[in-house]
């Protein structure tokens, strides 16, 4: 037998048997209640109210805190799980689907999560990363290289 053979026979030194996951499986059995939606407003309950650390004198984005990066967010998490877990989003939109399930579309404009996050039926169904505000910034300085080039 080879050496690497053996030590794979050899037990208790490959699997452990007690492992805690943390992320609920992508098909959930449980129902999503009304308490774990989000309000128009970006809030759930438990959750301050978006801009209430703000100073009264900052006004829009510049006033409030960026979103926080130590959250868990995975497909499957409700509504709530996710902005529980970034911070309040800078924007919610809210649809039906041919089915008449409800859609949110929950916007993050900054942070290192910024992005478009998708709800359908309460559960995340999809996530799109915001476009960096480098690349956009690099995409802009190509374009003004190529008109000054054509004139």
């Amino acid at each position: 037998m080879s050496k690497d053979a053996d030590w794979f026979s050899r037990t208790g030194r490959v699997f452990i048997r007690n492992v805690s996951i943390e992320t609920p499986p992508l098909s959930p059995e449980k129902s999503v209640t009304p308490d774990e939606l989000v309000s128009a407003d970006g809030g759930c309950p438990g959750m301050a109210t978006p801009g209430a650390g703000a100073s009264a004198l900052a006004d829009g984005a510049a006033g409030s805190p960026p979103p926080s990066t130590t959250g868990t967010v995975a497909l499957g998490h409700t509504e709530c799980d996710v902005v529980r877990g970034i911070g309040a989003p800078d924007n919610v939109n809210f649809s039906s689907n041919a089915r008449g399930d409800r859609v949110a579309v929950v916007n993050y404009s900054r942070g290192q999560r910024a992005g478009i996050y998708t709800f359908t039926a309460g559960r995340l169904t999809s996530i799109e990363r915001a476009p960096d505000a480098s690349s956009s910034e690099m995409c802009r300085s190509k374009r003004r290289r190529s008109a000054r080039k054509r004139l």
